[in-house]
């Protein structure tokens, strides 16, 4: 069970949005960390710590820079709810070790309300409905529950040994 305070956005929430184009010169993840979100609201970085994103549609549109997959990831998302993710978005994001929660219809749910996400039953529970989603494959999730592909590959590495 995840849980976090939702943070509630729209539908086609591209990359430089997510991620702004003029930090990509930045490379060290702690650094990106701030600037999440930073091209819809500068007040973002501090409400990202341990929170649910619920989107609308699109979800990660535009550009495949990973930086806004691992920005999200160092400010400390713990998911991000969508009707529909862009899909080189997805990968990078399940590739940094978020879990992505795609659903038939936005979750109701307001800003800072506590989120909960029952992995194992599909479902999103917000103050006023359960909602299902789309499960994961197990290897998608074993990715994630490892932290990402890079901790994945290394446990596999390591098992072969």
């Amino acid at each position: 069970m995840i849980e976090g305070k939702a943070i509630i956005l729209g539908n086609n929430i591209d990359t430089d949005q997510i991620y702004p184009g003029k930090y990509l010169p930045i490379t060290d993840p702690v650094e990106m960390a701030p600037h999440a979100l930073e091209g819809l609201a500068e007040d973002y970085s501090e409400k990202l710590k341990g929170a649910i994103i619920i989107a609308g549609k699109n979800f990660g549109c535009g550009s495949s820079r990973e930086q806004a997959a691992i920005s999200l990831k160092y400010a400390g998302v713990n998911a991000i709810v969508a009707e529909s993710f862009a899909r080189i978005f997805y990968r990078n994001a399940i590739n940094q070790g978020i879990l992505l929660c795609q659903v038939d219809k936005k979750p109701k749910a307001g800003d800072d309300d506590i989120i909960s996400i029952d992995i194992d039953n599909s479902v999103i529970i917000t103050p006023s409905e359960k909602v299902n989603f789309t499960p994961l494959p197990p290897f998608l999730l074993e990715i994630i529950n490892r932290g990402g592909l890079i901790e994945y590959t290394r446990a596999i590495l390591t098992e072969d040994e």
